[in-house]
């Protein structure tokens, strides 16, 4: 169980002053100046030691992806682009950043952008984060008025920090299709090649974190890498903001080492699974776009990007949504598809048909008035689905599905039983009426 003084985010549930004044008192804003006369390599190399993965759900590795970026000027700007369009349903990780301690962000961009010789800084916030947008907003004109910010700053780096507020579209937190909505146009993905690296921003070198990868940077740097990679185990290191929602007694975001077990994670911080372990029906484990587990499964299950693959699911945002025995985890699932047909940009024909075909098959399949030999056919489109699109929506649409099937196909086989023998039932009242 991770110490309290071993914890990045110290206000990230706004007890304490989240003012750069209150911010500052808790360490952060500490020697950033001297951070960045180390150098560009020196940032790069470090984050790169310290084995952070990208904290967004793909867990690519940030220094990495830091060094993609052109280290000579073509006469084209470098940008950050900051990607706070959090809108995977159970992940609400970056919301508490952003709202109760936007100083972390905002001094990791300042960091992150020279890394990259990026001038200037979007972050692109979700539409319906409203409190949140202010929130950043206040903190960033405070960095101005103290002159950590803009031309000729204390740091002596140029930098600029701007806030883009998104109109609610799921598609949008997709990197290419956050590009396309920060240039005015429709928020739809980008085939790749070009990368962003070389071809992002108005068509300059960009690179795209999450929230939280950039936040915790600064504190990586000043406690070095060793420390940060510590924690966890090898290819699964740090600390991570892990979230907690559906049927555990005390729902709550907590930031955590990695590689600690599932069981341990409830019981420490979401004070047990409500009406006993025993009650446990299933877990989506890191964001609504992850195959769902088994209650069973999750027990002994380490909750970082090795531990969930090891169960064929993802560790995604670390998001975890529990589920038990009052739960229609078939209804569940409905609810799921729907949100993604929903959320479809249409580019993509896999995409844009087979979310509405599959969305369909579902709600048969929480009546019951299906035939159990779509139960394959529906996990055959799934497949079809998979892989065939431009971005990473029709995957995310089509791994729940595979879950359900392949963990709970009974429970799809004894509806349909049901709701055949109800109907039989009922047909045979009709008869005898007659």
């Amino acid at each position: 169980m991770l110490k309290d003084q071993d914890r990045i985010f110290t206000n990230i549930y706004g007890t304490k002053d989240k003012s750069l004044k209150g911010a500052m008192a808790r360490g952060h804003w500490d020697g950033t100046k001297q951070l960045l006369e180390k150098g560009r390599d020196w940032i790069i190399n470090e984050v790169k030691a310290s084995g952070l993965r990208g904290r967004g759900g793909a867990g690519f590795p940030t220094g990495l992806k830091w060094s993609f970026m052109p280290k000579e000027s073509d006469g084209r700007p470098h940008y950050l682009v900051v990607n706070a369009d959090e809108s995977e349903p159970g992940t609400c990780k970056d919301r508490d950043i952003l709202r109760h301690d936007p100083h972390t962000l905002i001094e990791g961009c300042v960091i992150a952008s020279f890394a990259m010789g990026a001038h200037a800084a979007y972050i692109y916030v979700r539409g319906e984060f409203i409190r949140e947008r202010e929130a950043l907003q206040a903190a960033i004109d405070e960095c101005y008025e103290a002159g950590l910010l803009g031309k000729n700053n204390k740091l002596g780096y140029d930098i600029d920090v701007y806030v883009h507020h998104g109109a609610g579209a799921y598609i949008c937190g997709e990197e290419t299709a956050l590009l396309e909505s920060l240039e005015g146009k429709k928020g739809q993905p980008r085939l790749k090649p070009p990368f962003p690296a070389n071809m992002g921003l108005y068509g300059c070198p960009t690179t795209v974190n999450n929230v939280e990868s950039i936040a915790v940077t600064p504190t990586i740097l000043r406690r070095g890498a060793s420390w940060f990679s510590s924690f966890g185990r090898p290819n699964n290191v740090g600390t991570k903001l892990f979230m907690m929602s559906g049927h555990v007694n005390k729902p709550c975001t907590v930031e955590e080492s990695m590689g600690i077990s599932f069981k341990e994670m409830v019981e420490k911080h979401g004070g047990g699974i409500r009406g006993g372990w025993d009650n446990l029906l299933a877990v989506i484990p890191g964001g609504a776009s992850c195959p769902v587990v088994k209650g069973e499964d999750m027990m002994n299950v380490t909750l970082d990007f090795d531990g969930l693959r090891d169960v064929k699911s993802s560790f995604g945002t670390g998001g975890m949504i529990v589920m038990d025995r009052s739960t229609d985890i078939i209804k569940a699932i409905w609810r799921i598809s729907a949100f993604f047909k929903h959320e479809s940009c249409g580019q993509c024909t896999p995409c844009r048909e087979g979310t509405g075909w599959m969305m369909r098959v579902m709600e048969r399949m929480v009546r019951g008035n299906a035939q159990k030999r779509e139960i394959d056919m529906l996990f055959d489109v799934t497949k079809q689905i998979e892989g065939h699109t431009i971005c990473a929506l029709g995957d995310a649409a089509a791994w729940p599905i595979q879950g359900l099937i392949r963990n709970f196909r009974p429970e799809i086989e004894a509806r349909i039983d049901q709701y055949t023998a109800n109907a039989m039932a009922h047909g045979a009242v009709l008869e005898a009426a007659e």
